[in-house]
């Protein structure tokens, strides 16, 4: 009996990782082989914070004999970035990104040994480059229908913005001890994060249609600094000493969802858990583990085969976390 004439041959399997509306930093499909990928990027949030502090004693219940220390805080942040990725292979890319930072901050407060009556308004803003970052990512499996992608990271932050030990506060001798004058607010915010840092990451997709599962941790080394000074008024300089930030331990997960063959939509939460900062090798007073936690939802849209537009929000679930984030991406593939 002849065997029966071939009609054709199956497609090759596509070994790259299924697209997904972006959220979080680091992306999940990979640049291919020899093509670059230039992406612009506007980022905007927005965090409040409130405090009060009681200094006396009751009488009543109803009734505090003393003073009482009041403030308010607002933040607005823009980032403005341009990202560059390469692929020196169809599973490894090399990204750079350098980031343009603006920063504005309004404290209203009632302090104490001023009356409770009176308010103070302290307006303070910065702008520069922040913290420009170098990041290789690869991709560990070919994985398939049944199979999840899995993406090993490595990022490297430098230092080229302006940290907060550079910039002026408005005390006359020093912020802490006996003769500490001012309230340590800084008189121009700083634009990047004074240390250098490292972070290896990995992340996971698996497509289980029709959504596809997504997700990543990833820990952050904050590299200490020695002799480290803080700048007050008049030019001088009060001594620190060592300065060891916390690591911070993250994770997120969500799901992504295509609508048709050019928009996705996709739901994800982000944590971050942020470790005590240490100042000659004793936890700094006051500082805690921190928790920052993130709702987010993201939708992206294919306009051409080189162009992608994507759009996130972001709303804070901590109350360290800020109250909402927006991110405007447009990747464009050369």
């Amino acid at each position: 009996m002849a065997e029966p004439e071939q009609v054709g041959t199956a497609p090759p399997q596509d070994s790259r990782p299924p697209a997904v509306a972006p959220l979080f930093e680091q992306p999940g499909v990979l640049t291919p082989r020899g093509k670059f990928v230039l992406e612009p990027s506007l980022q905007f949030g927005y965090s409040s914070s409130n405090r009060v502090v009681l200094v006396g004693y009751t009488i009543i219940p109803a009734l505090l004999i003393g003073l009482v220390d009041v403030r308010e805080v607002k933040r607005n942040t823009t980032t403005a970035t341009i990202t560059g990725r390469y692929g020196l292979s169809n599973r490894a890319e090399l990204e750079l990104k350098v980031p343009y930072v603006y920063r504005s901050d309004s404290t209203v407060s009632r302090e104490i040994f001023t009356g409770t009556g009176v308010d103070r308004v302290f307006d303070t803003s910065g702008r520069g480059i922040g913290d420009a970052e170098l990041a290789l990512r690869y991709q560990l499996n070919e994985g398939g229908a049944d199979r999840p992608y899995y993406v090993a990271g490595l990022r490297f932050k430098s230092r080229t913005g302006d940290d907060p030990f550079s910039v002026v506060t408005d005390c006359t001798k020093r912020c802490v001890g006996p003769n500490a004058s001012g309230t340590g607010l800084p008189l121009e915010l700083p634009t990047g994060s004074g240390f250098y840092a490292l972070q290896p990451s990995l992340t996971w997709l698996y497509s289980s249609d029709p959504a596809i599962l997504f997700g990543g941790v990833s820990y952050l080394y904050n590299f200490k600094r020695d002799n480290v000074n803080r700048r007050v008024l008049g030019g001088e300089l009060e001594p620190l000493g060592r300065i060891e930030p916390g690591d911070v331990i993250g994770f997120n997960f969500g799901v992504g969802l295509a609508l048709n063959d050019r928009a996705l939509i996709s739901f994800g939460y982000d944590h971050s858990s942020i470790a005590r900062t240490r100042q000659n090798g004793v936890p700094v007073a006051g500082s805690v583990r921190t928790q920052l936690g993130t709702l987010l939802t993201g939708f992206s849209y294919r306009i051409s085969d080189r162009r992608t537009v994507n759009i996130a929000v972001g709303a804070g679930l901590t109350r360290d976390t800020p109250d909402v984030q927006l991110s405007f991406r447009l990747p464009m593939t050369f």
